[in-house]
């Protein structure tokens, strides 16, 4: 017989990913439509997109891509519509993402359920650290530790 246990707190650290990402390496997007804004120097693709940045891959219906000011690479990119976000064996999904290149994070928000191995972690908002390679979960943290009794 299992025994299962919940967990219900304010916020809790996990590691994410099976290694730190380098978020200095290119990142590699493909979707069905792309639209760019010369003035504002955004670009926006639709439909399928999959984002890849090293063992990183995201997914969502739509992602905005900010440029910095002096088109010297991407500033930050903003996932919505079902996005899903995999590392080495960890998956998480929520309902909008924020990948803020400089720092290195991203912030997961809206439904957010975190996936390692036989565990599920749930939470209001996800604050993954790529360069640790660990995440901060908050808000209605929930999930369900099994003891390994079967």
């Amino acid at each position: 017989m299992a025994i299962a246990s919940a967990l219900l707190a304010q916020g809790t650290q996990v590691a994410f990913g099976s290694l730190q990402q380098d978020t200095g390496l290119p990142v590699e997007v493909t979707a069905d439509n792309l639209a760019v804004d010369q003035d504002t120097g955004e670009a926006v693709f639709t439909g399928n997109v999959v984002v890849g940045q090293g063992e990183m891959r995201l997914s969502a219906k739509r992602l905005l891509v900010v440029y910095r000011e002096d088109t010297e690479g991407i500033e930050r990119m903003e996932a919505t519509g079902g996005v899903t976000l995999v590392s080495g064996p960890d998956a998480a999904e929520s309902e909008r993402a924020d990948y803020n290149i400089d720092d290195g994070t991203i912030v997961m928000t809206g439904n957010v359920l975190l996936t390692q191995g036989p565990s599920a972690l749930t939470a209001d908002k996800m604050t993954v650290q790529l360069d640790t390679g660990t995440a901060q979960m908050a808000g209605s943290v929930k999930t369900i530790l099994q003891t390994g009794d079967n």
